[in-house]
């Protein structure tokens, strides 16, 4: 019985060291996701705290600013939905940007493993990969992942705006609760484009977020 719990303990061990010791690779975060985030800017024209939820199959991201009532609702078949629960009223604008899906670029480079908090005890820490490349326009980025799972953590992004834009993931889990909150309301229904409308990205809704917020 000695020999028996030994050899499991020996094997338990190197399947522990396999696991924590497995190269990273390029992967896709899982295609539904709940969560948190904070973003700032370089510049300090920009910065939000609220929440999100991301839909990569129906390419679809949600996000809305803890404390207000104005919510964004973003459907990248080219056009976004700006809504206000509260007054009823939505505008629909296009997008100057593709459906980016959270994940490591197959270009990204490998920065290395980390381990974010302590590595001293379990629990302690979380181990992170950190990847960096740069985008079709030009632009650098860098994204850490968890080593397990390919949760987004963190995503650094440069852009002409902005300058380096920084972006932090928390309180994420898997999965939706209600996938309906992802379609606009009905009162959005028959809406067109906003006529000359600026196109919009991401960060563009943010920085409106705040001015509307304040």
């Amino acid at each position: 019985m000695r020999l028996v719990l030994l050899q499991l303990a020996c094997l338990l061990g190197l399947s522990l060291g396999a696991s924590l010791e497995r190269k990273p690779h390029h992967c896709k975060s899982p295609p539904l996701l709940t969560g948190g985030f904070t973003f700032s800017t370089q510049n300090e024209k920009a910065w939000a705290y609220g929440g999100y939820e991301y839909d990569a199959m129906g390419e679809r991201i949600r996000i809305f600013e803890v404390g207000t009532y104005e919510k964004k609702n973003f459907t990248y078949n080219g056009v976004m939905y700006e809504i206000n629960h509260q007054d009823k009223t939505c505008v629909k604008k296009p997008l100057q940007t593709d459906f980016q899906p959270f994940g490591v670029p197959p270009n990204a480079s490998l920065l290395g493993q980390f381990v974010i908090g302590s590595s001293s005890g379990p629990g302690q820490g979380l181990l992170v990969n950190s990847w960096a490349g740069e985008a079709p326009d030009g632009a650098k980025y860098m994204w850490t992942m968890t080593a397990f799972g390919c949760i987004p953590v963190s995503n650094l992004y440069q852009t002409k705006q902005f300058g380096w834009v920084s972006v932090s993931y928390i309180n994420t889990v898997m999965g939706i609760v209600d996938p309906g909150v992802l379609n606009p309301p009905p009162f959005c229904s028959g809406k067109e484009v906003q006529p000359g409308g600026k196109p919009v990205d991401f960060f563009t809704v943010i920085e409106n977020m705040r001015e509307n917020s304040s």
